[in-house]
């Protein structure tokens, strides 16, 4: 689960930028906050990200917990172009990870949570 700032933003970013898809969202009046559940598929065959916006709140401390997200694709290097043509931050271009072969690359969403993009060995990857 992110909090997030702005919710529209933030679901633009990864449907728009990333290719999730929107698969649900609840609405919490009582409590004001709202869900997003965004993914490439639904569970429990597929991950889901939560997002939660919390009515009023825009901003919030990254704090030291927190390292990054991780998505598998194919080609980090179209991945990063498809984003920067798509409007996203690419932070770290693909290539090498330092001391090793795998190919990574780093994205910061709109609230400057980073994701990680990495070209798995044995895995299956997004699209």
């Amino acid at each position: 689960m992110l909090r997030v700032g702005n919710l529209e933003r933030s679901i633009e970013f990864y449907t728009q930028v990333l290719g999730m898809k929107l698969l649900r969202r609840t609405e919490n009046p009582a409590y004001k906050y709202t869900l997003a559940f965004l993914g490439y598929g639904s569970n429990p065959d597929h991950a889901e990200l939560e997002l939660t916006y919390n009515w009023g709140v825009e901003t919030y401390e990254m704090g030291t917990a927190y390292g990054h997200l991780a998505l598998s694709v194919h080609d980090a290097y179209a991945a990063c172009e498809k984003i920067k043509r798509a409007g996203g931050t690419v932070t770290r271009e693909a290539g090498p990870v330092k001391g090793g072969t795998t190919v990574i690359a780093f994205v910061t969403d709109p609230d400057g949570y980073r994701v990680e993009l990495i070209e798995p060995k044995d895995r299956p990857a997004i699209t």
